[in-house]
């Protein structure tokens, strides 16, 4: 019992740094946005400076840093962290664009079209048959379905609310009245053959998709090529993915999923600051 409590008494927490691959471009416009919340609600202090609260939850977001970790490393508590991380999220999510002010945007800086993908980003598995939707048979496994639009160049403009792992590329895209909003707007779309259905306009599409072959029907070789071209011009939105993807809280998501919707337009935000800096 006397050697345990020797070695209890001997032990301290070990703090080590970490590298967080960021601008500080970014850092500066969390802490900026944090110190215009503060005196907005007017209040009077907090126990770490902006910054280096910026920095804290960027670390989280960024490398999916346990809160608890970071409470030990910083000298306050675990749910101390967990609020700075919902409010910054919060401040960050309502600078995500709505979908007709983007297109809108692209429109007026001279773009002809978009791109546009679904994605899954996968969660914990949760108990109960609520969770079932939330199963993807295409990717076997469980998550959150979004969709996103990038421009030509790949940048991410839009991304969706959070809907059931299960639900269809085109289901989402009529429920956000895509296709509404790009004629409104003057665009065009390229997509992949998950969104086939969505635009019935023969004479004049506005979302194109190519062409799918089946078993009474082989591609010629020109629908090949189209399909190839369409390809290329539709590679820079796995592009904005990837940018949104390296911030590895999304690797699986153990938020709760009516949160997710506001982490990932906080991340858009976020994705943009360093990609276009």
């Amino acid at each position: 019992m006397t050697n345990t409590k020797e070695r209890a008494e001997d032990t301290f927490p070990l703090v080590y740094q970490c590298r967080l691959p960021l601008s500080t471009r970014t850092v500066n416009h969390l802490a900026d946005l944090l110190r215009r919340h503060l005196k907005t609600i007017r209040s009077r202090w907090r126990i770490l400076p902006p910054g280096k609260i910026a920095v804290i939850v960027l670390a989280v977001l960024r490398h999916d840093q346990r809160l608890a970790d970071m409470a030990g490393g910083n000298g306050v508590s675990e749910s101390t962290v967990r609020r700075w991380r919902d409010e910054l999220i919060g401040l960050l999510a309502t600078q995500a664009p709505r979908l007709d002010r983007a297109l809108k945007k692209v429109a007026k800086q001279g773009g002809e079209l978009v791109l546009i993908d679904g994605t899954l980003i996968r969660t914990r598995r949760r108990t109960g048959k609520a969770d079932r939707r939330n199963y993807s048979g295409k990717h076997r496994t469980h998550g959150l379905h979004f969709l996103a639009l990038t421009d030509e160049n790949g940048r991410l403009i839009w991304i969706s609310a959070a809907r059931p792992g299960r639900t269809h590329d085109n289901t989402a895209a009529r429920h956000d009245h895509i296709l509404t909003h790009l004629r409104a707007a003057g665009l065009g779309a390229l997509a992949d053959l998950g969104f086939r259905g969505l635009d019935n306009d023969i004479l004049d599409p506005v979302i194109v998709t190519g062409y799918a072959a089946s078993r009474t029907h082989k591609l010629t070789p020109g629908e090949k090529e189209a399909n190839r071209v369409l390809a290329v011009g539709r590679a820079p939105v796995e592009h904005g993915f990837a940018h949104l993807k390296n911030w590895r809280i999304l690797t699986k998501l153990r938020t709760d999923p009516a949160r997710a919707t506001q982490l990932l337009r906080a991340l858009l935000v976020l994705t943009n600051l360093e990609v276009n800096r």
